[in-house]
Formats: structure tokens, C-alpha cells, sequence
């Protein structure tokens, strides 16, 4: 197992993990804190839904940008240092334009980070530990998302309600993440294009891909349509009428029973398979749903959350790591790129309906919705037909 965590991989994976410390020290607080400063249920959703295009269409850009160009670093600094911009931004004015701004950069950060640092994960190592590098990843980004609620939680504890503060704080693991992106090194490859390319131009990636290819994005992203935004689960809790530190105890309960998992996950996915792991990991995501609207008290929630994070384990990874198998070595970041731009647009419309269905019918009936959407994607895919991993992805 040493010897398949390079420098580059354990780089990689530490940048992430003081990017989600600052990240989820805040994702916990952010629905309350914006209905704080008067922002309605609906109006979190859409800023979410936004917030989520904006990253998914700036993914497929710059995931071909960096394919195009041959180079991954510049890609995975400058998206984590927007990220770290975006944390004192928004503390500093309460506007609503303003806070859209703010979170738009963010998730812009993302976008331009996302499909570059993933393809450098992916030349790293070959098709059959797959799995393995990218649960790494996942677990040690899951740790920073632990210890981030966890300082959350305790800032919290001392000064109840004062939201304010803790995007300032926040900006201190931002910048040791940022740091230690300068320490990554580029591997010396011939540079295909000085030119970047047209901002749609990776939507011609479909043509040319694999019929497997299709058939995984077109389940994928009937999914994400009815995946919306965790937020909606963090304010199922408090609908319930639990208190913030029992919202974010929940939360961080979520994320060290996620970082546990996600390594043996990736390690069982590699011996039967990513296709089967991922099916696994969304009925096990439509069983969560259906069930979210009946919890009241705080030990059911933790139930609810332990095997979402058992769903998070089995198909945030592994899907990438399935895509990036089956993508010519030269298009991994375009191939990432196309799948992750149009299921953060689908994430828009999702986070957006699933808005509209609580204000609507309550959130027992979005839950309920939502399940069941995924559940019938899951069947789905059970009958698309895999395909072995490309040869080529070798280091």
C-alpha cells in the first residue's frame, strides 16, 4: 500500500485535507447562518443550485483546458487559492448579491481545481488500485471534513450564534492548503496547445466516447437530479427542533464514519468492482431518503447519517475512479471534466426543485421523492453492461 501512495498522491490529499478543515468548519453553519441574515429556504436552495452550476460548467472547461495543455498544477493551485479568497468574503457584507458572489467563487475555485487534480491522481497509478488512490483521497479529505465541524462546534460553544467569525478562521487551513500546492511538482510532458480552448468545446468529449461511457454519465446524472443539496439534511434536523451543536455533532459523526470507510471501500470496490460498488452505494443512498422524513429524535438522525456516509464512501470516489479507467490517459481531465460539469448543473436543478418540494409538500414528501428517483437510476444501472479498464492509465 506504501508504495501505491506517491508524493504526489499524499500531496494531493493533504491540500484537500486543510481545504475541507476550512470548508466544512463552515458547510454545517451555512443554512442556518443564511437564515440568519434572512434568506428563505427556497432562496438557499437556488443559491446552492447556482453556486453548483457555476463549478459545473467551469469543470468541463477547465478539466479539457488542462488535457489541452498538458499541465495540472497551475489548474489545482490557482482553484484552491479562489477557495481560500471566498472564505473572509463571505463575512464581510451580508448581501444577497453579495453572498451569491462570495459562494460563486468558491465553487469556481472548485471547478477550475477538480478535473486537473483528479487526472493527476489517476496518472499516478494504474487501472486495479484505482480504487484504493481514490478513497485515499476521499478519506483524507474526510478527515479535514471532521476536524473542521469539530472546531466549528467548539468556537460555537464559547460564542452561541456569532456566525460571522468563523469564515475569518477559516481562512487559516485555507492557506496552508494553498501553500502546500506550490510543493507539487509538474511531470515533465510535451505541451500539446499554448492556446486554451473554447468553453464549450468539451461537450464534443460525448462524441467521442465509449458507449459504456454514455450509458454510466446518462445513470450518473438521473441521480444527481435527484440528489440535492446535503444542506437540506443538515435543516431536516433542525426541523426537528434540535440545537445547532446537535446538528453539527451529527455532521461530524457523518464525516469520521466516512473517512473510516472510504479507504476499505476503494480497497473492496478494486476486488468487485467499481460498477457494482457504485450500484451498491446508491441504493444504499435511496434507502437513506426514504427513510430521512420520518426521523425525530438525535439518535436516529445518527443512524440515517452513518449510512449516508457509507453511501458517500461507495460512490464519490469510485465514480470518478470508474470514469478515469475507462478515458484515454490524454482526455482523463476532459472525461472528469464532462461528467462532474453536468452533474453540478443537475445539482443546480435539483437543489433548486428540492427547494421548491419542501416549501411546497414538506421535506418527509422531497425525501420521499428523492428516494425513490434514485432507487429507479439504480436499477438502471444494473443492466448497463461494464467494460474492462483501459490499459493505458499506467504511470
Amino acid at each position: 500500500m506504501r508504495s501505491i501512495l506517491t508524493r504526489t498522491i499524499l500531496l494531493v490529499s493533504f491540500v484537500s485535507l486543510f481545504t475541507d478543515i476550512a470548508s466544512e468548519m463552515l458547510y454545517p453553519i451555512m443554512p442556518v447562518y443564511l437564515r440568519s441574515i434572512g434568506f428563505s429556504v427556497l432562496l438557499i436552495g437556488i443559491l446552492e443550485g447556482v453556486a453548483e452550476a457555476t463549478a459545473g460548467l467551469s469543470k468541463g472547461y477547465f478539466g479539457n483546458f488542462s488535457d489541452k495543455v498538458s499541465r495540472r498544477v497551475p489548474f489545482v493551485r490557482w482553484g484552491y487559492i479562489l477557495s481560500a479568497l471566498s472564505k473572509p468574503m463571505m463575512a464581510a457584507f451580508i448581501y444577497p448579491a453579495w453572498i451569491f458572489l462570495a459562494r460563486t467563487t468558491d465553487r469556481l475555485g472548485k471547478g477550475i481545481r477538480t478535473g486537473a487534480r483528479d487526472a493527476m491522481l489517476s496518472d499516478e497509478t494504474t487501472p486495479e488500485h484505482k480504487g484504493k488512490v481514490f478513497g485515499f483521497h476521499r478519506a483524507m479529505d474526510t478527515v479535514g471534513a471532521a476536524i473542521g465541524p469539530l472546531g466549528a462546534l467548539l468556537y460555537l460553544h464559547l460564542y452561541p450564534g456569532q456566525y460571522r467569525w468563523l469564515f475569518v478562521i477559516a481562512v487559516i487551513p485555507g492557506i496552508i492548503a494553498v501553500m502546500l500546492t506550490f510543493l507539487l511538482k509538474e511531470k515533465p510532458v510535451k505541451q500539446l496547445a499554448r492556446k486554451s480552448p473554447g468553453f464549450f468545446s468539451f461537450f464534443s468529449y460525448w462524441k467521442r466516447s465509449s458507449k459504456y461511457f454514455k450509458l454510466l454519465v446518462a445513470g450518473l446524472l438521473a441521480f444527481t437530479l435527484f440528489n440535492s443539496s446535503d444542506a437540506f439534511l443538515l435543516l431536516a434536523i433542525k426541523n426537528r427542533g434540535l440545537s445547532d451543536s446537535a446538528m453539527i455533532g451529527v455532521y461530524i459523526f457523518y464525516n469520521l464514519v466516512y473517512a473510516l470507510l472510504a479507504l476499505p471501500i476503494g480497497m473492496l470496490a478494486d476486488r468487485i468492482g467499481l460498477h457494482r460498488m457504485l450500484i451498491a452505494g446508491l441504493l444504499v443512498f435511496a434507502s437513506v431518503y426514504m427513510f430521512m422524513g420520518f426521523a425525530f429524535a438525535i439518535w436516529q438522525f445518527a443512524v440515517l447519517f452513518a449510512f449516508y456516509a457509507l453511501y458517500a464512501a461507495s460512490t464519490e470516489g469510485i465514480s470518478k475512479a470508474l470514469i478515469s479507467n475507462v478515458a484515454d490517459k490524454s482526455e482523463t481531465a476532459t472525461a472528469i471534466g464532462f461528467y462532474t460539469s453536468f452533474a453540478s448543473i443537475f445539482t443546480m436543478l435539483a437543489s433548486s426543485l428540492g427547494g421548491l418540494l419542501w416549501f411546497t409538500i414538506g421535506p418527509r414528501g422531497m425525501f420521499m421523492i428523492s428516494g425513490v428517483g434514485v432507487g429507479v437510476s439504480a436499477v438502471y444501472l444494473m443492466f448497463v453492461k461494464t467494460i474492462p479498464p483501459k490499459l493505458n492509465q499506467v504511470s
